[in-house]
């Protein structure tokens, strides 16, 4: 018999796959693993080089509508050979690997901030996929 804790999680988890497929979200799964209102916060982080907003490039590219989106194809923004070429989607997983180390996943981005914790990761990976 599991236990309630891993029943717990497991509801967790399809409650957040629903509510994020029935909301339109991008990628449901990412919904599920982080909580996209403490993601909000950290993006605060993030808001000194990047926007939320549709079109508004800042030093680094709009996340508006990132989760999903190949690499390197934000218009209007000037990326870095390494990020044009690096053939990526942005996926929960993608993000998360991105976020340790940018430059390990794409040697040469101008991205050059990490974000050690993976609490935090999550969570701004879960509050990414609430903007469209």
């Amino acid at each position: 018999m599991r236990s309630p804790r891993v029943m717990w999680q497991s509801a967790a988890v399809l409650f957040g796959v629903l509510i994020a497929g029935a909301s339109g979200a991008t990628s449901p799964a990412i919904a599920a693993t982080g909580d996209a209102a403490a993601g909000e916060k950290v993006f605060t982080r993030c808001a000194v080089c990047h926007s939320n907003q549709v079109g508004v490039n800042k030093v680094g590219p709009s996340l508006d509508g990132v989760v999903g989106r190949k690499s390197g194809t934000e218009p209007g923004y000037s990326y870095s050979p390494a990020m044009k070429s690096a053939g990526l989607t942005w996926d929960s997983a993608t993000l998360d690997k991105f976020l340790q180390g940018p430059s390990s996943l794409v040697h040469g981005t101008k991205m050059f901030l990490s974000v050690p914790s993976e609490t935090d990761r999550q969570n701004v990976i879960a509050y990414l996929a609430t903007l469209k």
